[in-house]
């Protein structure tokens, strides 16, 4: 027997180029090798923090449109695959020019452990039923590119049974700690070890490479929903510690493997937590670094020199997918709410121009929302800045009381993105752009790459509100050729309540749209430049997403869970024919 073996993963988290990475979770400190069928190999040692061993293996050497299987050593004992029905992991490139190779993006969010099923019933997890579907198909020709998580991928304040029981053992936890909720990073390394294990799951992030981006339930509900939130979460006594832990244990378990093999070397945190003997202390003061950082964001005298950033970017084919942070960075400030802080929301701009065909923008929370949700929302933002502390403080009890908090509630950012989107979408076909219609704009778009086509399709892939849709914006600038879509998955595993399904349908009456507008009018909101209509009715079953790109032709499905747990199509819409 190994002195080591897996307790998390292999995951396989990006392949790039004839080069991947593979994360693993070990149960002692151990040298980590990956080796292909085809002679490809990397090692690595791992690092240590909380007592827990983690490894990022760079995997050199493959070669260019194969699919070859791989096995993990530890300390030179093979540890994966394990015997069973699943065929062994693949690790799958692509051709060395694939600019006419297609483009399949698998997408969804909001997975809540299997085993909540136990305690509330939940329909059959539709990231299992795909893996299991996905594991019946033996042609490597048919894996996804990517399989794209756009938050809530563990539920820190939702807790299974199995973790309530272990946080009612626990003897020393912070003064009020909520007794059902993760608060220290091995607390939430228990609610990763739950949801990646099943046997489903883990062959499936073995041999679909994986991004993610967090929401609020990886730290807790409604997280940075308001200045005067963030001000009542750390009057709690327990607060430092949760949001310390949180982030650092996303940053291990999550963002550490979005980062490309070359982004790995170059990041500041991963050398200084492999450098230390134990990297405890490093992860720690890191998640409160970053947290302070948050309050920084949207003042310019005390803006941090150096912030991290969770967004990123990177290109497949002729595809590019950019991850956006909406819930660490966010400015709260009064009068200046905004998604994304200035220098995050530069960078948006430089990452949405250049020369590719479809551009993808991954948002747990969805820009389009239901129009007369999206009204009200706008509504209480105005009223919750109110300088009449009545109605502010009716405005905010709103707010966090039903979820105000998507981009319809960042009415800055709401419209940043759509005149952004707009810009690009205005383009003409060499590349060339139309001045704004609107200067001013915060993080106005600098000019096109001028060798760079109008793409074909732009698309933001969002989950958050436990129901599926597909809805086509309109903007007023008959410019604006490309389509623009809200391509909404949600929920992998959960439900949303029922009597929340009736007005989640009404949110889509436009005699209902007509009225919120109004009342949104009536606080000063203004007309909106753009308007938009769903494709199709909203689907609230479990679901997962596939986005499919053609040449320049483009098209969506929404799969959802039947009661014997396959998966059945929903619908499918042609985005672009090309």
């Amino acid at each position: 027997m190994p002195a080591a073996d897996l307790l998390v993963g292999p995951l396989l988290r990006r392949v790039v180029g004839t080069r991947a990475t593979i994360w693993v979770e070990t149960s002692a400190p151990a040298t980590v090798t990956v080796r292909t069928a085809d002679g490809a190999t990397g090692t690595a040692p791992t690092f240590s923090a909380y007592q827990h061993h983690y490894a990022l293996v760079v995997v050199s050497g493959l070669s260019p449109d194969t699919a070859s299987s791989y096995e993990v050593l530890l300390d030179g004992e093979p540890v994966w695959p394990l015997p069973g029905p699943y065929r062994p992991s693949v690790i799958r490139t692509r051709a060395a020019d694939d600019r006419d190779q297609p483009v399949r993006l698998v997408f969804g969010s909001c997975r809540e452990t299997t085993q909540h099923a136990t305690a509330r019933r939940l329909p059959p997890d539709a990231l299992d039923a795909y893996a299991r579907g996905l594991a019946a198909t033996p042609d490597p020709a048919e894996l996804p590119d990517l399989l794209v998580l756009l938050g809530d991928q563990v539920y820190a304040d939702e807790t299974s049974p199995t973790v309530r029981r272990l946080l009612r053992r626990r003897r020393r936890r912070p003064v009020g700690a909520p007794v059902d909720q993760v608060v220290s990073f091995d607390e939430y390394t228990k609610l990763y070890l739950e949801s990646w294990r099943a046997p489903e799951t883990r062959w499936l992030l073995s041999t679909v490479p994986s991004v993610m981006i967090f929401d609020d339930h990886e730290i807790v509900d409604d997280w940075n929903t308001s200045a005067a939130w963030r001000a009542d979460a750390r009057a709690q006594p327990w607060w430092g510690e949760r949001i310390s832990s949180g982030l650092a244990s996303y940053w291990v378990y999550q963002h550490l493997g979005n980062l490309a093999p070359e982004e790995v070397a170059a990041d500041p945190l991963y050398a200084r937590v492999t450098a230390a003997a134990d990297a405890t202390g490093v992860l720690r003061d890191f998640g409160h670094q970053v947290d302070r950082e948050s309050d920084l964001a949207h003042d310019s005298e005390r803006r941090p020199a150096v912030r991290y950033q969770w967004s990123f970017a990177l290109d497949v084919g002729r595809t590019r997918l950019v991850m956006l942070d909406n819930r660490c960075g966010r400015v709260l400030a009064p009068g200046r709410r905004a998604m994304l802080p200035p220098a995050e929301w530069s960078w948006l701009v430089d990452q949405a121009h250049g020369s590719y065909d479809h551009l993808v923008l991954g948002s747990s929370l969805p820009w389009l929302l239901p129009p007369a949700i999206h009204h009200v929302e706008a509504w209480n933002e105005v009223l919750a800045d109110s300088h009449r502390h009545w109605v502010a403080n009716a405005a905010e009890k709103l707010r966090r009381a039903v979820d105000l908090e998507h981009w319809a509630a960042f009415r800055r950012s709401f419209d940043a993105l759509g005149a952004l989107l707009a810009r690009i979408g205005g383009g003409t076909p060499d590349g060339t752009t139309r001045p704004p219609r609107e200067p001013g704009q915060p993080g106005q778009p600098a000019a096109s790459d001028p060798g760079a086509p109008r793409p074909a399709s732009i698309s933001v892939l969002s989950g958050d509100v436990h129901h599926s849709y597909v809805a086509r914006a309109r903007f007023a600038d008959p410019a604006v050729i490309t389509p623009v879509h809200q391509l909404t998955c949600s929920p992998l595993h959960n439900q949303v309540p029922d009597a929340m399904r009736l007005p989640l349908r009404l949110g889509w009456s436009p005699a209902l749209a007509m009225a919120a507008r109004a009342l949104s009018r009536t606080a000063g909101t203004g007309r909106r430049p753009l308007r938009w209509t769903k494709l199709a009715d909203p689907y609230f079953g479990n679901a997962i997403g596939t986005l499919r790109h053609d040449g320049r032709a483009a098209e969506v499905t929404i799969a959802g869970t039947t009661s014997a747990g396959a998966l059945q199509e929903v619908m499918r819409h042609q985005l672009t024919s090309g």
